[in-house]
C-alpha cells in the first residue's frame, strides 16, 4: 500500500545537511514559510491628497528644471512596499511641466498612461502625433513609443503618470533610449485618436448610462477604455477604467486578483479598502492592493468620477485572474 513516509532525523543531522546545502546555494522548500492559500499583498491601502501634493509639485518646479530631470516626477510610494511604487506592479506618479517647458523625447519598455489633472492646451507627441491634453483626458504612450511633452500655455500642466515599471523590472525586460533630438517633429498623423481618450466623450457616455439607471452593484456606472485597433485593453499590461457614482450611491464590496490605482477626477466620498476607510475628494489618488475587498461611497451632492488603472490584463493572460463579492 502506498502511504506517506515518516522519517525522523535528528536535529544535528538536519543542521549538517542544511549547512551543506547552503554552501551549494540550495534551499530545501519544506523549511520555508509554507503555502499561502490566497494572495496576501505587501502593499497597503493608502490615499495621497491633492491639497498636499500640488504644493510639492509646484516646489519641485522651482527647484529642478527639465534640463536637470529627465522627467520632473514625484513618485507616490506605498508605505509598505520596499520600492518606490504605489502598488506591486504599477507606479502612480505626479508630473509637472511649467509654461514654456518641454520634457525631452525618449522611449522605454514600460507602457505608460497620462491622466491629465490640471491645465489645458499642453500636449504630448507620441511617435510624431501631437496629442492635446485637457483635464480628465487619458493619453497613452505604449511601450517603446517615442514621446515628449510640452507646455505652450501660460499655466502649469500637471498629470498622473501610470506605468508598469515594477513589472518590467521584475521580468528584467527593461530597455531605454533617448531620441537624437530634444523633441520629435510633428508628423502628418497629428491629432491621431490612437493615443487620446477625451474626458468629454467619457463623461457624456457615463451620464447617458446613468440616466438609464444602468450600472454595476460593485462599481456604479463603469466603462473600460479599449484599444481602438484590437478592442481589448488599452495596453497589453494595463487596463483603464472610468466610473460614475451617483450622489449618495454606495457600491457592494468585492475583490479581484489585480492591483488598482484610482484617481478622483472630481467628486467627494470614501472607499472602504480592506476594512480601512479612505476619504477622498477632487484629484486625490488612492490604491487598492490585489485581492482586497473594497467598496465606494459617493457622499457628496454631485456625481463622482473615478479613473482607475490595473494590471488585470496580465493576470488574465496568465490565467490567474479571479474576482468575488463579499458574502
Amino acid at each position: 500500500m502506498l502511504k506517506l513516509s515518516d522519517i525522523k532525523s535528528s536535529d544535528e543531522e538536519l543542521r549538517d545537511y542544511y549547512a551543506q546545502l547552503r554552501t551549494q546555494h540550495v534551499t530545501p522548500a519544506w523549511i520555508g514559510g509554507g503555502i499561502s492559500i490566497e494572495p496576501r499583498s505587501k502593499a497597503v491601502p493608502h490615499v495621497w491628497r491633492w491639497r498636499a501634493l500640488r504644493p510639492q509639485a509646484m516646489r519641485a518646479a522651482e527647484l529642478v528644471g527639465t534640463e536637470q530631470a529627465e522627467r520632473r516626477v514625484l513618485r507616490l510610494t506605498n508605505p509598505e512596499l520596499p520600492g518606490v511604487s504605489a502598488s506591486n506592479t504599477l507606479v502612480a506618479n505626479l508630473q509637472i511641466v511649467m509654461p514654456g517647458e518641454i520634457a525631452r523625447a525618449h522611449r522605454h519598455s514600460a507602457s505608460a498612461l497620462r491622466l491629465i489633472i490640471e491645465g489645458t492646451g499642453g500636449y504630448t507627441v507620441v511617435n510624431g502625433d501631437r496629442v492635446p491634453m485637457s483635464p480628465g483626458d487619458l493619453v497613452l504612450t505604449p511601450n517603446w513609443t517615442w514621446h515628449d511633452h510640452a507646455n505652450d500655455t501660460d499655466e502649469p500642466m500637471i498629470w498622473l503618470d501610470g506605468l508598469d515599471t515594477p513589472l518590467v523590472r521584475a521580468l528584467e525586460a527593461g530597455f531605454y533610449e533617448e531620441y537624437h533630438r530634444e523633441t520629435q517633429p510633428v508628423g502628418e498623423g497629428a491629432g491621431s485618436p490612437r493615443w487620446h481618450y477625451p474626458m468629454a466623450e467619457a463623461r457624456a457616455a457615463l451620464e447617458r448610462l446613468a440616466a438609464e439607471n444602468s450600472g454595476s452593484p460593485f462599481d456604479g456606472v463603469i466603462l473600460e477604455y479599449t484599444n481602438r485597433v484590437t478592442g481589448g485593453p488599452v495596453m497589453p499590461t494595463i487596463a483603464c477604467y472610468v466610473q460614475l457614482l451617483r450622489p449618495g450611491e454606495a457600491t457592494q464590496a468585492h475583490r479581484h486578483v489585480c492591483c488598482t490605482n484610482y484617481h478622483v477626477i472630481e467628486g467627494a466620498g470614501h472607499s472602504v479598502v480592506g476594512g480601512q476607510r479612505l476619504d477622498w475628494e477632487d484629484k486625490d489618488v488612492f490604491t487598492v492592493p490585489t485581492w482586497t475587498f473594497h467598496e465606494h461611497v459617493n457622499s457628496g451632492d454631485r456625481p463622482a468620477f473615478l479613473f482607475s488603472f490595473t494590471d488585470a490584463p496580465v493576470m488574465k493572460a496568465l490565467d490567474l485572474y479571479r474576482e468575488e463579492a463579499q458574502a
